[in-house]
């Protein structure tokens, strides 16, 4: 597996990284371990959690795993976010990380991201507490997720040390990041694409029918996966099973090496809920699409 370095930084992660929102919830400890197995194997490094994950049981299902080869893993948690409510504030934060490093049985995360923008606390505050966990040693760098160009701009100019990552969702059905990619360049941020299949449509799992055991047919998920049930999808994922079909690959590898090779992106994070999912995921580790190709998908789901 190749590597990139993370913005302006001497963070290296590896281009697909390893989501763990579904486990210890809907991916059990025996297939986490079985997907964490499979991910450090392919070369691997990458591994994305927070506290609220798999209703909180998500660090703790990947703390024993990485007793393994901590030094080896790029690990990234998130605070501002718990139990569905905002809260960037310097005391939420700190405690939020304190408790996340004891659920993970590490002193330091490499990586810790603010989840969400907070309008009620100022963001120098958080700014401040973000600076505050480095120069502790509790974390090495630090970044944000789901912000708009303007106010990562904002707070990069803000803020006391670089944010070196902004983890944004980036798939072939939601390309609205695109419009930071000159504000990522300018400030020396890179990009950590969640979600780059399109929340599994991507895979074309839900072309004919919602598979029983799919997110879309879950309680719990099913809200995540409705905003890309829909007509204009559909077409998305159609050009992305035409492609997959001439290459002779899985609509799943084409749309991952598609936002792997996007500017500013460091990596694409890989949220297969199960090791059979991610065993085909990544095999887009070995796929380079073709620049016709490249332009044939972009222009097939242009924002325009």
């Amino acid at each position: 597996m190749d590597y990139r370095f993370v913005g302006n930084s001497g963070l290296r992660v590896s281009t697909l990284g390893l989501g763990t929102l579904t486990w210890g919830r809907d991916t059990d400890t025996t297939d986490a371990g079985a997907c964490y197995d499979l991910f450090r194997e392919a070369g691997g490094t990458f591994i994305d959690t927070a506290p609220n994950y798999g209703q909180g049981l998500a660090e703790q299902t990947l703390a024993p795993l990485l007793t393994k080869d901590r030094d080896e893993v790029v690990l990234a948690t998130k605070v501002g976010v718990n139990a569905g409510h905002v809260d960037a504030s310097r005391r939420a934060i700190l405690t939020s990380l304190d408790a996340s490093l004891k659920s993970l049985h590490t002193d330091h995360v490499d990586l810790l991201l603010v989840q969400s923008w907070d309008r009620q606390v100022p963001t120098q505050e958080t700014l401040d507490a973000l600076a505050h966990a480095v120069f502790q040693g509790k974390t090495c760098y630090v970044g944000w997720c789901n912000l708009d160009a303007w106010q990562l701009t904002y707070l990069q100019a803000s803020s006391p040390i670089p944010l070196v990552a902004l983890e944004n969702e980036y798939s072939l059905l939601n390309r609205e990041v695109e419009q930071a990619t000159q504000a990522l360049d300018f400030i020396g941020t890179s990009l950590l694409a969640w979600a780059p299949l399109g929340r599994g449509v991507l895979t074309g799992k839900y072309s004919s029918s919602t598979p029983p055991d799919s997110r879309a047919a879950s309680t719990h998920l099913s809200g995540y996966v409705a905003p890309y049930l829909n007509e204009t999808s559909a077409r998305k994922v159609d050009a992305v099973l035409t492609a997959a079909n001439g290459l002779e690959r899985s609509a799943s590898e084409v749309a991952l090496a598609w936002v792997r090779d996007r500017p500013q992106v460091a990596t694409a994070i890989i949220g297969a809920r199960t090791p059979a999912q991610l065993q085909v995921d990544l095999r887009a580790d070995s796929l380079t699409l073709p620049s016709q190709i490249e332009r044939a998908l972009a222009d097939a789901t242009s924002l325009l």
